[in-house]
Order: structure tokens, then C-alpha cells, then sequence
């Protein structure tokens, strides 16, 4: 950890004026609202757009039960998680700026380093999905207005990989804001386009509805010898719950989004409320998309919304939401990419602390006013990662197997397990106690759940695999 001596000579050019927290860092100012603003950005991204999909496949009961269920259990297991941000006290113990660092000082060395590597290949999994994601609705702004012109039987197949490639040149540049602290604006933004391209696909498909064109729905979705086998529908059942519990693996981001926060009021009390408000506005949301999107598309619902093309027309407006799309994913993939770089950087910095590549920061002066600074580590390390994330994106451009994939591996272990297990550890709750049990019976049904979904998208991916080749992905 930076010393407060080290901080001050750091920032000591045009910044006599910086306060510091009592452990060296810059001061904080983060407020309930800018925290919700993250976690809104974090939680609602392109796998909202699969909720029709996924409700198509489990149904009116098993859809509503499911997306329900991981609303609760994300809201209960992220305040448990709020509540380990100062150990080992909630309230006046000492800090931890990652989560890392929160399950080393609950859980100990071996499940920190478990923690560190589940949670920064989730990380890095998302960014891959966003890259993917924004890229198919930068192609579906382009295929709506070439259906518009030649009709909804045309022949209109682009390749994403230039819209990949541009996205990438504009992520380095974005890449270059030093940490969550400077990215409030940027997240509020990304929240607004958020919305609104929820709502544009909640008021198209409820005007599917009202028009009396609506699909065939049932209470358990898919019908077995009607629209799939028993086998696909196992499959498919599994891949819908990996699809929304993606929509909820938001905890990887917790931990670095709280440490943004204020110390008064007590961070885990702000956090909380932050919690609560993001959870409940993104839920009603979800079930919203879920709902009107299912009873409009019936059992036949795209994997994607806005990107499948359920809706042609008004062809404008599937373009503004595509758009609203993309400014989004751009937002949230900052906010995904932070931690990573955190963790990198910080540790380059302790393992080589006079190294002028690593620790001098070159102001950029309007006046005698900082307004930007650059870093020779921030600007290779960051435009490396930003690279390699996008030539796996363009190696492997699947989006509702890649959506599974990325929840079963995330959602179980870092929404679920850690919490839980440094609640336990924190609290000491003891042993077979009614609390300990319920607490493991919520851990052993995420488990389940994970691995169904894990299996089901992992088979989905097979059958993508057989039918498409790298790179040369089209839609």
C-alpha cells in the first residue's frame, strides 16, 4: 500500500490541494447516487435483451420464479458483501479496496487467490461479451436500414468485425481515465442509455401486444414435440437460467464501486441503500422485458430482443435503441475493465516502486490547471488488454451460449460463495446453527444452478462452434 508520504510527491504538481483518506489514498466522494449509477451501468447490460428468450424457454412460472429469486438472493448476498468492506469491524474497521482483499481478510491467502482468479477472468469474460454484443447492434443499425430499403426477406448479412475493431481504437482512448473515482459521468450516461433502450424494447413489444399480434405462450414455455425436443428443451432450460443469472453477476464490481464511497455516512450503510435501489429498479425492469417481451414474441422469442429482429419498424427507433445499446456497453465496459487494471498496476507499482515507466504520471496544463494526465504503464498495459479482448471477441462472436457461459462461471462463486462464506467467518456464525444451514442451503442451490447452466451453455457453444468458423462470423 501507498504511503500518504508517497501520494503527496505524486500529486504533488498542481494538486497541492488533494486531501487524502488516513490511509494515503485520494479522498473519496462518492455518494449513494453515483454508486447506484455504477451499479445500474454493471447490472443492466445486453443480457436484459435475452429475458424474452430465456422466459420463452422456462415459461410464465419458471421464468417469473427465476428472475425473482436471483433478485433476491443478488440483494441479500450483495449487502452480506457490503458488510465485509472493513474488517473486521463493518463500521470502524480497516479498509479493503478490492475484493481480494476483503476475502483474504475474512477467508485467508488460498480462497483470496481463488477469489482474484475467478473474479478477474469474469471480468475479462464480460468485456468480451460487451465487445461482442455492441458490435451486433452496431450491425443490427446497419441491417435495419438495409430491410427497411429491400424488405424483411432480404438477403442482409454484415460482418461485426470492423464494428469490433472500432470499438476497440475507442476504448484505448477511453481506457486512459485512471480509475472508477473519474468515471461517474460516464456511468450516469451509460445508466440513461440503459433505460432507454429498455424501454424501447418494453414499448415495441407492448404495442405488439395491444395490436392483437402477440405469440403463443404457455406456463412452461417451449412445448416438448412441438416446437423442440426433450433433450433441447433441457438444454435450452439451462442455458435461459445461466442467460439470467449473467443479468445478476454484478458482485465482481462490488467491492472496487463501494471503495469510491465516502466514509460518512459508514460505507456499508451507503452501499446498502445503493443496493437496494439499483436491485429494484433493474428488477422491475427485467420483469418488465421478460414479461411483455415473452407474451409478445410467444414461444418463438429472438435470443435478442432488439438485435433478432422481433421488431422491423418503426426501423428509426430499433436504431436509436441499437445506439443506446452501444453508448451503454462503452460506459459499462470501463467500469468492468477498472478493477483489472487496478489489480495490475497496483502490483507493479509495489514490485518495482522507483520505476519511472510504472509511477510518473505526465500532466497535461490548460493554464496552470491539470486537466489530464497519462502514464506510460496505464497507457501500454490498458491498450494491450483492450487489444486481446477484442481479437477474442472477434474469434468467438456467440451471444446468448457466451451470456450462460459468463453467468454460470460468475454468478455462483463470487455472487454467492464469498459472501456468504465471509459473512459466516465474520460473524462467526457457528456450525449447524438455523442461520448456517439456511445460509448453505442458499450456497448448495446456486451451485445447481450454476452447473446446469454451465453445462447447457456449454453445449450451446458445441452446436455454434460446428456451424460458424473464427473471424469470419456474420449476422
Amino acid at each position: 500500500m501507498r504511503g500518504t508520504e508517497d501520494v503527496n510527491n505524486k500529486f504533488s504538481d498542481g494538486d497541492e490541494d488533494q486531501q487524502f483518506d488516513d490511509d494515503g489514498k485520494p479522498k473519496r466522494t462518492g455518494t449513494i447516487w453515483s454508486a447506484s449509477a455504477h451499479i445500474i451501468t454493471s447490472i443492466i447490460g445486453s443480457g436484459v435483451l435475452s429475458l424474452a428468450w430465456g422466459t420463452a424457454q422456462l415459461g410464465w412460472i419458471g421464468g417469473l420464479v427465476t428472475l425473482i429469486t436471483f433478485s433476491c438472493i443478488a440483494f441479500y448476498t450483495s449487502n452480506l458483501l457490503a458488510d465485509c468492506y472493513r474488517s473486521p469491524d463493518p463500521v470502524t474497521g480497516k479498509r479493503n479496496h478490492s475484493y481480494m482483499e476483503e476475502v483474504r481478510s475474512n477467508l485467508g491467502r488460498i480462497n483470496s487467490i481463488a477469489c482474484g482468479i475467478l473474479q478477474y477472468a469474469n471480468l475479462s469474460g464480460m468485456v468480451i461479451g460487451y465487445t461482442i454484443t455492441a458490435s451486433i447492434s452496431m450491425v443490427a443499425v446497419h441491417k435495419s436500414n438495409c430491410f427497411h430499403r429491400k424488405g424483411h426477406s432480404a438477403s442482409c448479412k454484415f460482418s461485426n468485425n470492423p464494428y469490433m475493431i472500432g470499438l476497440g481504437v475507442f476504448e484505448i482512448f477511453l481506457s486512459q481515465i485512471p480509475n472508477l473515482h473519474n468515471l461517474t459521468i460516464l456511468s450516469a450516461i451509460a445508466a440513461v442509455m440503459s433505460f432507454g433502450y429498455s424501454s424501447i424494447g418494453i414499448g415495441l413489444a407492448l404495442a405488439t401486444i395491444i395490436s392483437g399480434k402477440g405469440g403463443k405462450t404457455t406456463l412452461t414455455g417451449v412445448e416438448v414435440g412441438i416446437d423442440v425436443t426433450v433433450a433441447d428443451k433441457v438444454w435450452r432450460a439451462c442455458r435461459a437460467l445461466g442467460d439470467i443469472a449473467f443479468t445478476y453477476s454484478f458482485s465482481a464490481v462490488l467491492v472496487e464501486i463501494q471503495d469510491t464511497l465516502k466514509s460518512e455516512p459508514p460505507e456499508n450503510q451507503a452501499m446498502k441503500k445503493a443496493n437496494g435501489i439499483s436491485l429494484f429498479t433493474v428488477t422491475a425492469f427485467y420483469l418488465m422485458c421478460g414479461i411483455l417481451g415473452y407474451a409478445a414474441f410467444g414461444n418463438d422469442a429472438p435470443g435478442n430482443m432488439l438485435t433478432g429482429f422481433g421488431f422491423y419498424e418503426p426501423f428509426w427507433l430499433v436504431d436509436v435503441a441499437n445506439i443506446f445499446i452501444v453508448v451503454h456497453l462503452v460506459g459499462a465496459y470501463q467500469v468492468f475493465t477498472q478493477p483489472v487494471y487496478l489489480f495490475y498496476e497496483t502490483w507493479a507499482r509495489e514490485k518495482w516502486p522507483n520505476s519511472t515507466f510504472i509511477n510518473k504520471e505526465y500532466p497535461i496544463k490548460i493554464g496552470n490547471k491539470r486537466v489530464l494526465s497519462f502514464n506510460l504503464l496505464r497507457l501500454t498495459g490498458r491498450t494491450i488488454f483492450v487489444v486481446l479482448a477484442t481479437i477474442l471477441a472477434m474469434a468467438m462472436p456467440f451471444f446468448n451460449d457466451f451470456l450462460a457461459l459468463l453467468g454460470a462461471i460468475g454468478f455462483w462463486p463470487l455472487t454467492v460463495y464469498f459472501p456468504v462464506q465471509m459473512h459466516i467467518a465474520q460473524r462467526k456464525i457457528k456450525r449447524t446453527s438455523l442461520k448456517w444451514c439456511i445460509l448453505q442451503l442458499i450456497n448448495f442451490f446456486c451451485l445447481l444452478v450454476s452447473l446446469a447452466a454451465a453445462a447447457g451453455s456449454i453445449q450451446g457453444v458445441g452446436e455454434t462452434l460446428s456451424t460458424s468458423k473464427p473471424f469470419q462470423y456474420k449476422v
